[in-house]
């Protein structure tokens, strides 16, 4: 368990990210497929379903003891939560309500957040669009770990803390390697989610709000469903930096898991990647993929190859601000 991992850097490339090219080629090809980029119809109706579901479980766990509390909170409210940021994920991209409708979108996400238990989803957005726009970009890509945490996690008990957490890395790691100006909308979201909050302590006491928030942190942490977060961009083979996986937890996951398929179309909603992948199957059944997010957990935890530093890594050239 002592054992260092493999890797002592990053893998850096001097190429651009391989989803812009891939994009052009295949609309060429598949002009259908620009039918798809439309808002999923049942978004909000399954985010509000969510949402409710937890309100009720945060009823239910008034008074249930500390320990199946957070039984619950990881075999039931992780799933949830850890879905809701999937949800928000999408929304992000204006699947809701569609991109002519952006504020709506801005404002379903907030509520979306409520069962989440810190604000979050002003944050990510502002965020997320870096990621696409500059995949791997150093300095400028905040999925990608910094050099502490590959120097630091990089034997078998080392990652497997690392990956317990995840929820700590994701929130602060911005604030580090590519910090920005607080925005109005963050504000906002952060005022909703203390008054949300708030409330419930005053209804139903403590518990719920301590469910809600181990929810987040069990979910987003060492749980099956956080197995995407290796398995998306994690270099398990070389030359490869995106990887999708078109498993079963798919279903509860908005299909986070077609990710090359996301990265190739983002502003196609999650409901409709796998009709990508079956109008243009050549493009992505001859990739690499995931089996098992389980799997691919226990492989980074193992795998000496494996570890913070296992990612593809690339200077960029800033783009022009958009308004």
């Amino acid at each position: 368990m002592g054992n260092r991992a493999g890797r002592s850097d990053f893998e850096w490339v001097y190429t651009d990210q391989p989803h812009t090219q891939r994009r052009k080629e295949m609309l060429a090809k598949y002009p259908a497929i620009k039918a798809l980029m439309r808002p999923d119809p049942h978004l909000k109706w399954t985010v509000l379903g969510m949402v409710l579901a937890q309100l009720l479980a945060c009823w239910l766990v008034r008074g249930l003891a500390w320990r199946w509390l957070l039984f619950w909170a990881y075999a039931f409210g992780g799933c949830v939560n850890h879905s809701l940021t999937l949800a928000i994920h999408d929304i992000s991209h204006n699947a809701a309500f569609g991109t002519g409708r952006a504020a709506r979108n801005r404002w379903f996400a907030v509520f979306a957040n409520l069962p989440v238990g810190v604000p979050y989803a002003a944050s990510f957005k502002k965020y997320h669009v870096d990621h696409h726009r500059y995949l791997g970009g150093d300095g400028l890509d905040v999925d990608v770990p910094t050099r502490l945490e590959g120097w630091l996690f990089c034997t078998p008990a080392r990652k497997l803390l690392w990956l317990v957490l995840q929820p700590f890395f994701y929130s602060l790691r911005p604030l580090c390697v590519n910090p920005k100006a607080l925005t109005r909308m963050e504000v906002f979201n952060a005022l909703v989610q203390l008054a949300a909050d708030a409330a419930l302590f005053a209804l139903w006491g403590l518990k719920p709000v301590a469910y809600l928030l181990a929810s987040t942190l069990l979910g987003l942490g060492l749980h099956p469903i956080s197995g995407h977060f290796v398995a998306e961009h994690y270099m398990f083979l070389k030359g490869h930096e995106t990887y999708s996986y078109y498993g079963p937890l798919n279903w509860i996951t908005f299909n986070v898991g077609y990710h090359m398929e996301h990265h190739d179309f983002p502003s196609i909603p999650g409901c409709n990647l796998p009709l990508v992948r079956k109008i243009a199957p050549e493009y992505y059944d001859h990739l690499p993929q995931h089996h098992s997010w389980v799997k691919v957990l226990w492989d980074f935890v193992f795998e000496d190859s494996l570890g913070p530093y296992a990612r593809v890594k690339r200077v960029c050239k800033l783009a022009e601000e958009r308004l």
